[in-house]
């Protein structure tokens, strides 16, 4: 090798090193910003059921301290059909699941105008025995360019984020021979690295795994019967731990194999109930609630295992709203769905209730900013402080008007959307 050639470049570079380097400060503040860009994008999306980590939580800031009776400033509405499926965003996309006619359709919109981008639309013939809708009530699923959706009857597809076009999709109640249940399907399913965990409560087949790029099943576990609640993952001394709340009860396994870590039998007496709202990781607890005589119940969770901390029915008992938990205290909504449920504050730790609004009625809940937001099912967006000391309400406005509204609220980028049986809304939060 010719050592002048190389001599002479090193010169080159010292002669050039201060145009050099403000050279690379340009990119890196130009890296920086673009990051920046990226990560607040990130952190306003709202990709599935309860939002980024599925516990109710919105990072957003700057948002509203009110508004009028009328509401806050709406941004735009669409027509759609009827179901209880919450909204999802992600980036400029908003992903709306619904029934119109003899079709379970799934949309993509533009998030800050709700106009169309791509639709996607399958037949369904299902009649809910109760003649509580027809429409889906699981909340899609969006993971990097794929969106899940599970449908009243069962059908779990996999599309294209871009397009709309199906990757793959499965019968998952003819598939594993699941026992007609009170209202249908309506678990969300998981994304759990490459894999959709799904309850989807065959006899033999309780919880199943499917392979996020092709739907092939993976593993499964337990013979636990579908609830209504949708799982969660979180990770406990370096392992990663998936939370299910089965119509039987509370299920912690490996999300990679399927391996069972815990169980416990955990529901009412009372055939004729259901087991609906959510399982909330909070740190390395993990709380859950059920009505129909059925209460809270607080695990401690471990390594490969969990202890029991506390469990009553005087606390809280969740119908079908999840709680969200704030420095030590729960919100979320005590009582039976038909029985003017109240909204009550309640200590972790203890269980020990802080105060109660009474006949709030059910409702969706985010916490921001320190700050609870709730859709009503009646149609109203309240505000309210999350205190332990009292309940105090900021800001009531009627929203929405065909109930009821059960669909799960989403706060993205400053807008909130939601929907009731003919309408979903944006509205504008941010100041």
């Amino acid at each position: 090798m010719n050592a002048e050639p190389l001599r002479k470049s090193r010169v080159r570079i010292r002669e050039n090193s201060t145009t050099t380097s403000r050279f690379r400060i340009g990119i890196l503040a130009n890296s920086a910003a673009f990051l920046l860009l990226i990560s607040q994008a990130a952190a306003g999306d709202w990709p599935q059921f309860l939002g980024p980590d599925r516990n109710g939580i919105s990072k957003e800031t700057g948002l509203v301290d009110g508004f009028p009776r009328s509401g806050p400033p709406q941004v735009w509405k669409k027509e759609v059909g009827e179901g209880f499926s919450g909204p999802v965003v992600a980036g400029e996309r908003l992903i709306l699941f619904h029934r119109v006619g003899n079709e379970e359709v799934v949309e993509c919109l533009n998030a800050g105008s709700g106009k169309g981008i791509w639709k996607f639309a399958y037949p369904t013939n299902y009649q809910d025995q109760l003649g509580k809708g027809d429409g889906p009530r699981s909340t899609p699923v969006i993971a990097g360019k794929n969106v899940i959706t599970l449908g009243a009857e069962g059908m779990l597809h996999c599309l294209d984020l871009e397009k709309g076009t199906k990757i793959w999709a499965r019968n998952i109640v003819k598939d594993y021979d699941v026992p007609q249940s009170y209202f249908g399907v309506g678990t969300s399913p998981l994304v759990e690295g490459k894999l959709v965990l799904v309850n989807v409560g065959g006899k033999n087949a309780g919880i199943v795994a499917f392979a996020l790029d092709s739907g092939k099943e993976m593993w499964t576990a337990t013979g636990d019967g579908a609830s209504y609640s949708s799982p969660v993952a979180t990770t406990i001394s370096s392992t990663r731990q998936a939370i299910f709340l089965t119509r039987q009860g509370v299920v912690i396994l490996n999300p990679v194999t399927g391996r069972e870590m815990f169980q416990k039998r955990w529901r009412s007496r009372d055939d004729a109930s259901v087991n609906a709202a959510t399982p909330l990781v909070i740190g390395d607890q993990a709380f859950f609630s059920a009505s129909y005589k059925t209460g809270a119940l607080l695990l401690h969770l471990k390594r490969d295992g969990a202890d029991v901390v506390w469990s009553n029915d005087e606390s809280m008992s969740n119908h079908y709203n999840t709680c969200v938990h704030q420095d030590g205290f729960l919100y979320g909504i005590d009582g039976r769905q038909e029985l003017a449920p109240s909204l009550r504050c309640v200590e972790l730790k203890t269980g020990k209730v802080q105060w109660e609004a009474k006949n709030f009625g059910c409702a969706h809940t985010i916490l921001t900013e320190g700050k609870l937001i709730a859709l009503t099912e009646k149609g109203d967006l309240v505000l309210a402080t999350a205190t332990p000391n009292a309940y105090r309400e900021k800001a009531r406005g009627r929203i929405l008007e065909d109930g009821p509204c059960r669909a799960q609220i989403a706060l993205a980028n400053g807008l909130l959307y939601a929907r009731d049986q003919k309408t979903l809304g944006c509205w504008k939060l941010q100041k």
